[in-house]
């Protein structure tokens, strides 16, 4: 009798593992359909031409997306120079304060702002920036896009940092090693992975994001490296290029998703190889 129970127990874990093995597959099915979708439409649009010239008017064959590819480096850019610095203090300042009243609000809202919608937040960095400025740009962009990042870098730095011992810190203290010092010199480096890690993550995030940089950045079919100019970026352009009735600019936009697809995949990737480490 004994020998039947534990026979029957056998084999409901294997079915349980079966299971779990099965839905599994079932997750990664949609995943591998949309890559190997956007690798059938896109990757023939490739060519050296499609990174270093600009789009063509309507008629004519060719064209590229460099302007697209600079404008969301300079998003990008702007958008890290702009959240990286206020999202590491604040994970700082919620890892060692854990209880206060101004911790709680604080956490508080990082996490309403993680559950707006970006075209919300694409409005308000139009309020904020876009008509005090008096026109669209990259910079405003970046604003709307850093509001993004934000909330992804400062959980990820509070939580890396409340995984770092005490007994590191406080002998730092012991040593006569003031405060500040023993944060950046001591602290920071142990939790430096799961930080990048946090930037990493942030960064893949926004880098596909279109609802926001159509009340912002706006889009211009020409180079721009002036952050107070609109820009064009990646998203724009799928965006469109995909809803436009020409064949040329359908495949364009193809092209511009493998590239987008694949510089978000590569950030994950990265991601995973320094929360590796």
């Amino acid at each position: 009798m004994r020998d039947w129970h534990i026979f029957f127990r056998i084999i409901k874990d294997k079915i349980f593992l079966g299971a779990i093995l099965l839905f599994s597959l079932f997750s990664i099915v949609p995943l591998v359909l949309i890559l190997y979708y956007i690798t059938i439409k896109g990757f023939g649009a490739i060519h050296w031409g499609f990174f270093v010239n600009l789009p063509k008017p309507v008629g004519e064959p060719g064209g590229g997306i460099s302007n697209a590819i600079v404008g969301t480096a300079i998003l990008i850019t702007t958008a890290s120079i702009l959240s990286i610095p206020v999202g590491l203090l604040t994970g700082i300042f919620l890892s060692e304060n854990k209880t206060s009243r101004i911790s709680g609000f604080v956490r508080s809202s990082v996490e309403v702002i993680m559950g707006v919608p970006s075209i919300i937040l694409g409005i308000i960095a139009y309020s904020w920036v876009v008509v005090p400025l008096g026109g669209f740009s990259a910079f405003s962009g970046g604003v709307a896009l850093a509001i993004m990042m934000l909330p992804v870098i400062i959980r990820t730095t509070e939580e890396t940092l409340n995984l770092v011992p005490n007994d590191i810190k406080e002998a730092s203290l012991a040593l006569g090693v003031p405060y500040y010092r023993t944060v950046l010199k001591v602290v920071l480096p142990v939790g430096l992975s799961g930080i990048v890690t946090g930037i990493l993550l942030s960064i893949a995030r926004i880098a596909g994001e279109t609802a926001p940089l159509l009340f912002t950045s706006f889009g211009n079919p020409f180079m721009n490296v002036n952050i107070v100019k609109p820009v064009n970026s990646m998203p724009l352009l799928i965006y469109t290029y995909a809803t436009s009735p020409y064949e040329d600019w359908i495949s364009i936009a193809w092209g511009a998703s493998f590239v987008l697809v694949a510089f978000v995949l590569g950030l994950n990737l990265i991601t995973k190889l320094v929360t590796r480490r």
